[in-house]
C-alpha cells in the first residue's frame, strides 16, 4: 500500500512537471493578446466617450443598432464639432440581423447655382482657400435627412428619445479633453476671420482640458429637429438662418436646395475575398468600396503566406496595389447619378488581375508610369466614424464628415453648427490636387446638384456568410488604406481587433509618388529596404482613427477604438 502511494505521488509529480513545462512553453510562444471591449449584447465604438455612452444607453433601452446610430450621430454633432455634424454628410453601410445589406448615401450635394469654374480666377487658376474656407465652400448638408431616412426604415424607438440626449449635452455643456482643447486652439484664427460674430468655440486665450463649453443655439436647432423631424432643419426657422448666413456672405445655397435635398439608398459593393470572406462597402460617390475591392482582389494574385506584418515586402506590395487603385479613382470615379462609373468592370477579378500584372515585387513602379486602366502632400483633415452592433445582430458602419476640421470654419449664426467645406472634394480643375493631394478629372467635375467624390469607406465583413467585422475611420485620402490594412491585419495576420487598430500604418495614393509611414517608428532597415526598391519615404504623425467591431468565435463582440491616436472609446454591455 505504501509502495502504491509512493508510486502515485511520483506519477503526480511527473504530471505536474510536464504540465508546468507545457504551460511555460505556451506562455512564451503565445503571449496574451491585447483585446478591446468584450460584450455580448451590443457595442458602440466612436470618437468620443459621451457619444458612445448615448449609443449604449439607447441599446439598453431596447433600441436597435439603427436607433443607436441616430442618437450617436446627433451626440457627436455636439461633443465632437470638428467632424460630428448636422451641417455635413456621410455614408452608411449596414447588415441587418437576417443578413440583408445595403447602403445609404447622405453625401452633400453641389448647390443648384454651382458652376464648374466657380473657384478659378480669370486665368483659370484655383483661388487660394475659396473652396476650403467660407460659405462658398459648402455643399447642401445631408446628415439630418440621412438620419431621418434611417429612422423611417429601421427606427424602433420614438424619434424624440433619440434626439433628447444630444439636446441635453448641448444645454449642459461639454468638458474638453486635452486633445479637443488643442484642436480648438489650433483654429482660433480661422474662427475669428470667417465668422462675423464670436462663436462658442472662440476664446481670447487658449482653451484647456477641463474647460466647459455650452451650446445654447445648437440646442435650439436640435429641438427644432426633434419636434419637426426633417422639416426642422431643411425648412422653417433653421433653414432661414442658413440662407441668411449665405446671403450675408459668399454662400450660394438656396431654400430650394435645402428643401429638395434627399438621401439615396444604394446597393452596396460586395467583394468576395479569399475563400470565406465577403466585404461589404460603399459604392460611388464614395471611392472607398471600389478602391478597397481593387486592393483586396489584387492581393489574391500574390502568395502572401510567408509575408510578415509591415515587412519591406508587405509594404511594397500593398503600395503597388494602392497606387493602381488611386490612379483609377482619379480617372473613373464620381457621382454615378451624373457620370457613368464602370463599377462592375473596375471591381471585376479579370480587370484587377490585368492591372496588377505589371507589379514587380523587387522594385517600385514610378507613379508617372501608372495610368488609369483601359476601361470604356497630406494636410489637416477630419472625419469621424462609428461602428455599432446590437443584441439581434444588426450592424451599422457610418462615416460622416464636414471635410476639413470644423468644415468651412463658419458657424450658422443663431443655429450653432458648422457648415461643411465639401465642395473642395470636387475636381476644382482637372489635374489639380485637393487638400488631400488627390487628383481628379472629368468624372468628378462640379455640376449643380451633383454629389462630390469621397474616400469614406464604412465597411462590414462577413465570414462564412455570418457577421465578422465592422470597420471605418476618418482620414481623408488615407481612409481607404487604413481600412484595408486594419482588415488585413485581422484576416492575414490573425490580430485581435484592438491589435489591428493599434498597429502602425502606411499610406500611398499614386500621386504624390511617396509612401507615408506613421510616426517615424518603422525600423531603419525597413525604410532603407523600401528606398533600395526605389520608393520615396515621408512621415506623418498619425494614420487613421479606427472605430471597429469584431465578432468572436464564442459569439461575443470585441469593440475597439483608436485610443493611441484619439479620445475614441468602445463601450459595450
Amino acid at each position: 500500500m505504501t509502495h502504491l502511494f509512493k508510486k502515485l505521488n511520483l506519477q503526480s509529480l511527473l504530471i505536474l512537471i510536464v504540465c508546468t513545462l507545457l504551460f511555460n512553453c505556451e506562455t512564451k510562444t503565445s503571449p496574451e493578446k491585447k483585446r478591446g471591449t468584450i460584450a455580448k449584447n451590443g457595442i458602440v465604438s466612436c470618437a468620443h466617450p459621451l457619444a458612445a455612452e448615448v449609443g449604449i444607453a439607447i441599446l439598453k433601452k431596447g433600441g436597435n443598432a439603427f436607433d443607436a446610430a441616430i442618437a450617436t450621430h446627433f451626440a457627436l454633432a455636439v461633443v465632437y464639432p470638428r467632424a460630428g455634424n448636422i451641417g455635413g454628410g456621410g455614408f452608411m453601410v449596414y447588415r441587418d440581423q437576417i443578413g440583408n445589406s445595403g447602403s445609404l448615401d447622405f453625401r452633400e450635394k453641389a448647390p443648384s447655382s454651382a458652376s464648374e469654374k466657380m473657384y478659378l480666377d480669370a486665368n483659370g487658376q484655383p483661388i487660394k482657400n475659396l473652396s476650403l474656407k467660407g460659405l462658398l465652400a459648402s455643399g447642401v448638408p445631408g446628415s439630418v435627412d440621412g438620419m431621418f431616412k434611417i429612422y423611417q426604415k429601421y427606427g424602433s424607438l420614438p424619434w424624440d428619445v433619440l434626439l433628447q440626449p444630444a439636446i441635453r449635452l448641448a444645454e449642459d455643456g461639454i468638458v474638453l479633453t486635452q486633445l479637443e482643447a488643442e484642436k480648438i486652439n489650433q483654429y482660433q484664427k480661422d474662427f475669428n476671420s470667417y465668422n462675423k460674430k464670436p462663436i462658442q468655440l472662440f476664446k481670447d486665450g487658449n482653451w484647456k482640458a477641463g474647460d466647459k463649453i455650452i451650446y445654447p443655439d445648437l440646442a435650439i436647432t436640435l429641438k427644432s429637429i426633434k419636434e419637426n423631424k426633417r422639416a426642422g432643419f431643411y425648412e422653417g426657422v433653421v433653414a432661414d438662418k442658413i440662407i441668411n448666413a449665405m446671403q450675408n456672405s459668399n454662400g450660394i445655397i438656396s431654400h430650394k436646395d435645402l428643401k429638395d435635398y434627399s438621401s439615396v439608398w444604394r446597393e452596396a459593393i460586395k467583394i468576395p475575398f479569399k475563400d470565406n470572406y465577403t466585404v461589404i462597402s460603399m459604392p460611388p460617390p464614395s471611392s472607398g468600396g471600389v478602391a478597397l475591392a481593387q486592393i483586396l482582389l489584387g492581393l489574391e494574385d500574390f502568395n502572401t503566406s510567408n509575408y510578415t506584418h509591415n515587412s519591406v515586402e508587405w509594404i511594397h506590395l500593398l503600395t503597388e496595389l494602392e497606387r493602381r487603385a488611386y490612379a483609377d479613382r482619379a480617372s473613373f470615379l464620381g457621382d454615378n447619378d451624373f457620370y457613368n462609373v464602370p463599377v462592375k468592370q473596375l471591381t471585376s477579378k479579370k480587370y484587377v488581375s490585368s492591372r496588377v500584372k505589371s507589379i514587380d515585387l523587387t522594385k517600385a513602379t514610378n507613379s508617372q508610369d501608372i495610368k488609369a486602366g483601359d476601361v470604356l502632400k497630406i494636410e489637416s483633415f477630419e472625419t469621424t466614424h462609428y461602428s455599432i452592433v446590437d443584441k439581434h445582430g444588426n450592424a451599422v458602419a457610418i462615416t460622416t464628415t464636414l471635410n476639413g476640421n470644423f468644415g468651412c470654419k463658419v458657424v450658422i449664426d443663431g443655429a450653432g453648427f458648422f457648415m461643411n467645406n465639401e465642395m473642395d472634394d470636387f475636381s476644382i480643375k482637372p489635374g489639380q490636387p485637393n487638400q488631400f493631394g488627390l487628383i481628379g478629372g472629368e468624372a468628378n467635375k462640379i455640376v449643380p446638384n451633383k454629389r462630390m467624390l469621397s474616400s469614406m469607406t464604412p465597411t462590414i465583413v462577413e465570414k462564412d456568410n455570418a457577421l465578422f467585422m465592422v470597420l471605418g475611420t476618418p482620414g481623408g485620402s488615407t481612409i481607404i488604406t487604413s481600412v484595408a490594412q486594419t482588415l488585413l491585419n485581422v484576416t492575414e495576420f490573425n490580430m485581435t481587433m484592438q491589435e489591428a487598430i493599434d498597429a502602425k500604418k502606411f499610406h500611398s495614393q499614386w500621386l504624390p509618388d511617396e509612401i507615408y509611414l506613421e510616426d517615424k517608428v518603422f525600423p531603419d532597415s525597413t525604410i532603407s529596404g523600401l528606398e533600395k526598391m526605389g520608393h520615396k519615404i515621408g512621415f506623418v504623425p498619425i494614420l487613421g482613427k479606427m472605430d471597429c467591431i469584431l465578432k468572436n468565435k464564442n459569439g461575443t463582440y470585441e469593440g475597439a477604438s483608436d485610443q493611441s491616436r484619439s479620445d475614441g472609446v468602445a463601450f459595450g454591455y
